[in-house]
């Protein structure tokens, strides 16, 4: 688990999500739900909006940016989350949209 800290579009304050992710070389990859509803969840529209960020990990903390997988990275990506969930395609198969995927990569200011 990481905990991602945003800006808020709206209010311009910090918000603080839990999210679990995957490693992908020094990339960290994570998934935009809100549980299987449809809505996108604040934080990946707090990214669309300012994608600079910071997660909180078990060995630190990591300035990142982040922002969707490309239609070539996204199934390699996806196929990865598929290994710890077996129902992966059938849960995300109850939204109307294609579930993104997001990369937070590493930055430094």
């Amino acid at each position: 688990m990481l905990r991602l800290r945003t800006v808020g579009r709206r209010t311009g304050e910090e918000r603080i999500a839990i999210l679990g992710y995957i490693e992908d070389g020094s990339n960290l990859v994570t998934k935009a739900m809100n549980g299987w509803a449809d809505p996108e969840p604040a934080w990946w529209l707090n990214l669309l909006a300012h994608p600079d960020a910071t997660v909180d990990l078990a060995d630190g903390t990591r300035l990142v940016r982040g922002r969707a997988a490309t239609k070539d990275e996204r199934p390699r990506l996806w196929a990865r989350w598929a290994v710890h969930n077996k129902k992966l395609d059938a849960c995300a198969a109850q939204r109307s949209r294609q579930t993104q995927v997001v990369i937070l990569e590493s930055r430094t200011d």
